[in-house]
């Protein structure tokens, strides 16, 4: 069993072939615009809708306990991220720390984290454009707008979607995280625009009973899930983003500085965005009719007589939705290219065009599997698979953190995670309590993904991984 626990030197961009490692094209606009890019998305755009069914007017509150586990996960990913500025996040910081077998299992949970999570979101991003379209008077056939689970065909405009962003990302990092900068800024705009029409709409009644479920995740008579934690377990889909940033490490010019202020600036913006955009949204109109809506912000503003802005909400939705289909599938990109480079995946993947801008390869594989989620899978299942495997890459980054800590407490850290033994045990016990919250389904079929993901393990990456081969 040495293969599970054989290790990659912590120096790792030390002994990478030149031909096969990125260029450093970006600085630190770039990765907090790329966090905010991927935080700011979905989440707040059509979740805000299925965690208020979840936890009523609470659902603030479920935003507000995502916010502060991600931000004691993120104080975590900074010391790692500038202690080891190599590609694959969570991957690259297991494999050096815990282990090859431990670092595969993270790897194959940030395919959960990010490819599934681009589908997700084209899934989102179908449902505002089916309703501008709709509110256009143009209404495409049920079998082209929804999978199989909704008695459709397949998610066409999901699909449609994916592929632009994928031949986007094929150009290359820098050209990407341009295009995400004008993106994340119509969406802020889009966002300010909401609040600054229902801040003088609230009505405080609509605030009571502010938690109708109560607090923990539970079950109702009518088999429905409830809870603020309930709300949570799904809304945490809105927090990813702040890790993909660690992805680019290898990329970043300054990484000491640069990921630093893009880890933890893209967090604490996002929140504070977050949770005012959630207290206006169930503060302007009940709960229980916009939880049900695909496009609940353009639904609220629709129901305050104010259809111009719905209009542009839905049109700013459908411009900037696409800016967290680029960020997760670069993230997921990343993460694919080292598992490439290291030789757990075939070790094509990973070759690089003469400028070494992107990984073309790794990027079209993820471009076909994220349009096939998006294509046939429903929104709220997608999130909550997502949602397990980030929640497994962010326990795995806070004990790589307390490993290092004890092992090698000597290395030279650019960024030192302040009271580290308070705040990576509380990210880890917060973790496991988030993966409790969610539904038992949901945890099955991240057990049956692993399962899938190990047998792939055992039979092809451990003979081919480099370790191996250089023993």
């Amino acid at each position: 069993m040495t293969f599970w626990t054989r290790r990659k030197a912590l120096d790792a961009l030390a002994h990478v072939d030149q031909s096969r490692q990125l260029r450093k094209t970006l600085s630190w606009p770039h990765l907090v615009a790329l966090g905010i890019g991927g935080i700011i998305g979905t989440g707040i755009y059509t979740l805000t809708g299925i965690g208020a069914e979840r936890a009523g007017p609470a659902v603030i509150l479920a935003f507000a306990a995502c916010g502060i586990l991600c931000a004691f996960a993120a104080l975590t990913y900074a010391e790692m991220a500038t202690l080891m500025p190599a590609a694959g996040s969570a991957y690259t910081y297991t494999y050096s720390v815990l282990g090859e077998g431990l670092a595969w299992i993270v790897g194959w949970s940030l395919v959960l984290e990010y490819a599934v999570t681009c589908s997700a979101v084209a899934v989102g991003w179908s449902g505002y454009m089916v309703g501008l379209l709709e509110s256009m008077g143009i209404h495409l056939p049920h079998s082209l707008i929804a999978g199989p689970y909704a008695g459709g065909l397949i998610n066409l405009p999901a699909v449609v979607i994916t592929g632009l962003v994928t031949a986007l990302l094929a150009k290359g990092a820098k050209e990407s995280a341009t295009v995400n900068i004008a993106l994340v800024a119509i969406k802020i705009i889009a966002l300010a625009v909401f609040v600054g029409l229902t801040v003088f709409s609230l009505v405080p009644e609509n605030f009571t009973p502010f938690m109708p479920y109560g607090f923990v995740s539970h079950m109702d008579d009518a088999g429905h899930v409830r809870g603020v934690m309930a709300a949570a377990a799904i809304v945490f889909f809105a927090f990813f983003g702040f890790d993909a940033v660690s992805t680019s490490a290898e990329e970043v010019k300054n990484p000491g500085r640069d990921l630093t202020i893009g880890i933890l600036g893209s967090m604490v913006i996002s929140t504070i965005i977050y949770m005012i955009v959630a207290a206006c949204a169930v503060g302007a109109w009940p709960f229980q009719e916009f939880a049900a809506s695909g496009e609940p912000l353009a639904f609220i503003l629709r129901s305050l007589n104010h259809p111009g802005a719905a209009w542009a909400i839905g049109a700013a939705a459908i411009v900037a939705l696409p800016s967290v289909i680029l960020v997760m599938m670069f993230g997921q990109t990343r993460v694919f290219f080292v598992m490439s480079r290291d030789g757990l995946l075939p070790r094509s993947l990973s070759d690089l065009g003469p400028d070494r801008r992107s990984p073309v390869k790794v990027t079209l594989l993820v471009g076909l599997f994220v349009a096939l989620f998006g294509g046939f899978l429903p929104l709220a299942t997608i999130a909550e698979l997502s949602n397990a495997g980030t929640l497994a890459a962010f326990i795995s980054v806070s004990v790589c953190v307390m490993v290092l800590r004890v092992t090698k407490p000597d290395m030279p850290r650019l960024f030192r995670c302040p009271a580290v033994w308070v705040v990576a045990p509380l990210a880890v016990i917060g973790c496991v309590y988030f993966l409790y919250s969610l539904p038992g389904t949901t945890l099955r079929n991240f057990a049956i993904w692993h399962v899938i993901g190990l047998v792939l393990y055992l039979a092809y990456s451990r003979r081919h991984s480099l370790l191996n081969k250089a023993v």
